[in-house]
C-alpha cells in the first residue's frame, strides 16, 4: 500500500467547523473517510494508506451538527437533524502509485443561499418561523458539485423579535434554478398566523435576497438586482 495524504485550504473568511475526506474506488465504492472538527490539531490534513490504482478524492468542509453520509459518492445527504449550513467541495480524481503523493486543495462553495429578510414586526402572538422549500436538494453528487435528489426541505427558527433574518441553504441541481418556498409564521400551540408562497430564483455559489413586510406588506414582487459580493460570486436583492 502506498501511503497518500491531502492537505485542505481554505481562505480565512470561510467558516467551516468540520471537515469530511473520503476516498471512493473506481466503482464508486467508499474505501476511506476521514471526518474532522475544528477543534482538533490536525484539522485540515489527512492521510490515507491505499494500494496502487485510481481513486476519487472528496472533500467537503462545512459546520453542521454532525457528519453528511458519505457512502454513495452521488449522493452525499445532510439529514434536516444535520442542520443545513453553508458547504464547501473539493472533487479530484487522483492516481496513487508507489511513491508518496501530498495535495494541497482548495475547497469551493456549491450552495445557494435564500436570506429572507423581514422589514416589518412580529406580531405579539408569533412564536417561530416555518421554511419550508422544494426545487433544491439537501444531498449532492461529488463528482458535479450539484444536488442529486428531489429533496423537501424544512426548518423552523424560534422568534426573537431582533431576529429578522434568516439563511436558508439548497444545493441546486443545475448552475441556476427555482425554489418553491413557503414562509409560515406559527404561535406557540404551532396554529397558523401568517403563511405565504414565494418563487425563488437561485444561483449557484449566490447570495438571493428576499425582503420584505411578510405580515403587513401586499403579495407582489418587484425589483430585481445584482450586486458583486466579496465572499459570494454574487447577490441577487428581490422586494416582496
Amino acid at each position: 500500500r502506498s501511503p497518500f495524504s491531502a492537505l485542505t485550504r481554505v481562505e480565512s473568511s470561510v467558516s467551516c467547523s468540520r471537515l469530511n475526506f473520503a476516498v471512493y474506488d473506481e466503482g464508486g465504492a467508499r474505501v476511506k473517510q476521514v471526518n474532522q472538527l475544528s477543534t482538533e490539531t490536525n484539522f485540515g490534513t489527512a492521510s490515507f494508506q491505499l494500494p496502487e490504482g485510481d481513486y476519487q478524492l472528496v472533500v467537503v468542509g462545512h459546520s453542521s451538527n454532525g457528519n453528511p453520509t458519505m457512502t454513495d459518492l452521488k449522493k452525499i445527504t445532510f439529514s434536516n437533524k444535520l442542520g443545513f449550513t453553508d458547504t464547501f467541495l473539493y472533487s479530484k480524481k487522483i492516481t496513487v502509485t508507489d511513491e508518496p503523493n501530498d495535495m494541497n486543495v482548495e475547497l469551493k462553495r456549491i450552495v445557494s443561499l435564500c436570506r429572507f429578510v423581514i422589514t416589518d414586526d412580529y406580531p405579539d402572538d408569533v412564536a417561530r418561523m416555518r421554511f419550508y422549500y422544494t426545487g433544491g436538494s439537501g444531498a449532492f453528487d461529488a463528482s458535479t458539485g450539484f444536488g442529486s435528489v428531489a429533496s423537501k426541505q424544512e426548518v423552523f427558527f424560534d422568534v426573537d423579535p431582533d431576529q429578522k433574518r434568516y439563511d436558508l441553504y439548497t444545493f441546486l441541481h443545475d448552475t441556476e434554478g427555482t425554489i418553491h418556498l413557503t414562509v409560515t409564521a406559527l404561535d406557540s400551540g404551532d396554529n397558523v398566523i401568517c403563511e405565504r408562497p414565494f418563487d425563488v430564483p437561485m444561483i449557484q455559489n449566490q447570495i438571493t435576497w428576499l425582503t420584505g413586510a411578510f405580515f403587513t406588506g401586499g403579495a407582489g414582487s418587484t425589483g430585481v438586482t445584482l450586486t458583486i459580493n466579496a465572499d459570494w460570486a454574487d447577490e441577487s436583492h428581490i422586494s416582496f
